[in-house]
């Protein structure tokens, strides 16, 4: 199931992605997921913060792949208040926490999650709402502070690193 939505136009409490899927993730899902991102990000005029949030969310996606039985998973894509940046999580009803791994050297797997804490401004792992797995999150922001453009989707309150 995919789902878009243009931002809200009031400050209700309720956090509202302006998209979010549920699906399997198969070969080529990264790829489109990364399409309607950047396009997103060029609509709320953050085209900057396209690369890093692109490939962030790709490793999102690949862990999927790799760790989750079924490869279902529901990404949500969240403005940040005041044109600050743009939260994407990923979620899923798998129990087991990624961590950063322990690579050498000439390792071909295992630096996924370094990526991330190089490329995103926050990231995190949370319980998931509904009591089963977990949502990976991770915010880009904007260099130059909030973006004046269209109305503010709210979304989650940070959590810590981990």
């Amino acid at each position: 199931m995919n789902h878009a939505s243009a931002p809200r136009t009031d400050s209700g409490a309720h956090e509202e992605p302006v998209y979010r899927a549920d699906f399997a993730m198969g070969e080529h899902s990264a790829l489109h997921l990364r399409r309607i991102l950047r396009l997103y990000l060029a609509w709320w005029g953050m085209a900057d913060l396209a690369d890093a949030a692109e490939l962030v969310l790709t490793e999102l996606i690949a862990n999927v792949v790799q760790h989750v039985p079924g490869r279902r998973c529901q990404t949500f894509v969240f403005r940040l208040p005041g044109g600050e940046g743009v939260r994407v999580e990923v979620a899923d009803d798998c129990p087991q926490l990624p961590r950063i791994a322990e690579s050498a050297t000439l390792d071909e797997r295992g630096r996924g999650l370094l990526l991330v804490d190089a490329l995103a401004d926050k990231w995190g792992v949370e319980a998931r709402r509904d009591g089963g797995g977990k949502a990976v999150w991770f915010e880009c922001l904007t260099a130059a502070g909030p973006v004046a453009a269209e109305p503010v989707t709210p979304t989650a309150p940070p959590v810590p690193r981990p």
